[in-house]
């Protein structure tokens, strides 16, 4: 979530705090990120508008983090069925406050100097509640679609609620789940959250191959 908070600095530059009210992203976890990376992040212009930003390194051939957000909504939220988890309820302060990309060392200050809450906060919250309730052990986040609808003050407290609409398996345990946050009884994000929530054991058992 760190990455994704830097990915969203030239978005906040381009787009304002426009985006962080009512924007939309879409972030992919491509390759793991490690302490001590040293990260560029290319932004590309497209043709519907749009920005693509990617997280690279020397390190790697590929991005690390791809994202791309558009100024508004594509598609509208409805809610689907599913398996509904226990809601949660976390204050907006501290690692979950304005701050939170700047505390990472990114210098985009709008967030902090208006007074609202990074819009990185969204799926950092749905994380949370993937790692508490649905996470058997070492598990990873691979993809957030986020839809912004408001803007929130730190101090305030979200409500999460979650409902995993889907769990299938490939290369590992893998669970989808709508998202949604609400502050003082508004929605201010909806997310379509992904992660792998079981690492398959090695073959031949938790030994390795035979």
């Amino acid at each position: 979530m760190t990455s994704y908070g830097y990915c969203c600095h030239p978005v906040i530059e381009r787009f304002g705090l426009d985006w962080v009210k009512s924007g939309e992203a879409e972030v992919r976890f491509l390759s793991p990120v490690f302490d001590g990376d040293r990260l560029s992040f290319p932004v590309v212009e497209r043709s519907d508008g749009g920005l693509d930003v990617v997280a690279t390194t020397a390190r790697e051939g590929r991005p690390l983090v791809a994202m791309s957000a558009w100024r508004a909504h594509r598609v509208g939220f409805e809610p689907r069925p599913g398996e509904a988890l226990a809601p949660v309820t976390l204050p907006l302060e501290d690692e979950y406050g304005a701050g939170y990309a700047a505390r990472a060392g990114d210098d985009q200050a709008d967030c902090d100097a208006a007074g609202v809450v990074h819009p990185a906060v969204w799926p950092a919250l749905a994380n949370f509640v993937f790692h508490r309730q649905l996470a058997r052990g070492s598990w990873v986040h691979t993809r957030s679609i986020v839809r912004h609808r408001g803007l929130a003050l730190p101090g305030s407290e979200a409500e999460v609620s979650t409902v995993v609409i889907r769990r299938f398996h490939r290369r590992g345990e893998r669970a989808v789940a709508d998202v949604v946050i609400r502050v003082d009884g508004a929605i201010v994000a909806t997310l379509e959250h992904e992660a792998i929530i079981g690492v398959p054991a090695p073959a031949g058992g938790p030994d390795g191959p035979d």
